[in-house]
């Protein structure tokens, strides 16, 4: 029997885009987005299935019995099928979390067949980044044909990334910021992680403090037009219309509306200013793999994560 590929997605859209081109291979469409809530190294396992089932019902209210990466990759127990693997991901730290997780399941799954990265982000000719299923068919086709193969030292990279957000130390990203690999946007989705954890200054993220400054200098109409330049806006994160709705819920108190407008209010503009850090009263009890957002800061002029002061043993 010929031997064919496995195409990995990174989401139903992709996967649509794909099959209308007619690629030939199957396709396992990966459904998650590791990037928020807890996460265990071990994926294939009901620890895993349990805790992200929990999470994904208790924040995005997605049911239970809708979860189903358990079943999605049960064809990976057929991986003799296949001679190679394409791993479909974006340039953003969405994706790339979602990537390291995939090449670690691979790696614990011992499946030792070659790699190959297809990854969108800056495409000639065009100016802002863009995501693989915004391509063009032409424009697609050249990313694959351009596809990488990704070397030992790629997926023990990925490996090891994975298992450090997973971990208590999200510092130890920081040396694998500079560090050479085929991961091409690698660096900003590390940078950009880091700064999801409150600012030591004004206990902001670097998106909530970016929502703020939309609201500030944008004539913006209603909280559904602030999403739509929220998901524009977002730099090298690739969050969802779902995560910002969450964290626009979440500043309420930073704005109101006003003669069909959003306008920030005495705290937002305080928190702007940074006059005050409002981590507490945002109080967000988001975990990042192996961590809770609260129990961190950063600081700006060290660079790195402070434990916030009543979790400082």
């Amino acid at each position: 029997m010929n031997k064919k590929c496995l195409h990995i997605s990174n989401g139903d859209s992709l996967t649509d885009y794909l099959r209308e081109l007619d690629f030939k291979g199957d396709i396992l469409t990966w459904r998650e987005m590791l990037c928020e809530g807890p996460t265990v190294p071990l994926i294939d396992s009901e620890e895993f299935y349990s805790i992200r089932r929990n999470f994904l019902n208790e924040y995005y209210d997605i049911r239970l019995s809708d979860y189903n990466l358990e079943e999605t990759i049960e064809i990976l127990n057929h991986i003799d099928d296949y001679n190679e693997i394409n791993l479909w991901f974006e340039y953003d730290l969405f994706c790339h979390i979602n990537l390291i997780a995939v090449i670690s399941l691979l790696h614990q799954k011992e499946i030792n067949k070659p790699l190959y990265l297809i990854c969108s982000g800056r495409v000639k000719g065009e100016k802002d980044l863009k995501g693989i299923a915004e391509l063009s068919s032409a424009q697609l086709t050249a990313h694959y044909k351009n596809r990488i193969l990704l070397t030992k030292e790629d997926i023990s990279l990925a490996v090891a990334l994975w298992r450090t957000y997973c971990g208590k130390d999200h510092n130890i990203f920081k040396p694998y910021i500079t560090q050479n690999s085929n991961f091409k946007y690698l660096t900003n989705c590390l940078k950009a992680h880091l700064k999801r954890f409150p600012n030591q200054k004004t206990g902001l993220c670097t998106i909530e403090e970016n929502i703020l400054k939309l609201i500030n200098e944008k004539d913006i109409k209603s909280e559904h037009h602030l999403l739509g330049y929220c998901l524009n806006y977002q730099g090298y994160y690739g969050f969802g219309d779902i995560q910002f709705r969450r964290m626009v819920s979440n500043l309420s108190d930073f704005f109101n509306t006003s003669d069909d407008k959003l306008h920030l209010s005495r705290k937002g503009h305080e928190a702007l200013l940074g006059e005050h850090n409002f981590s507490k009263e945002i109080d967000n009890t988001i975990v990042f793999g192996g961590i809770k957002r609260n129990n961190y800061q950063f600081s700006i002029a060290e660079n790195k994560l402070i434990k916030t002061t009543p979790n400082v043993n």
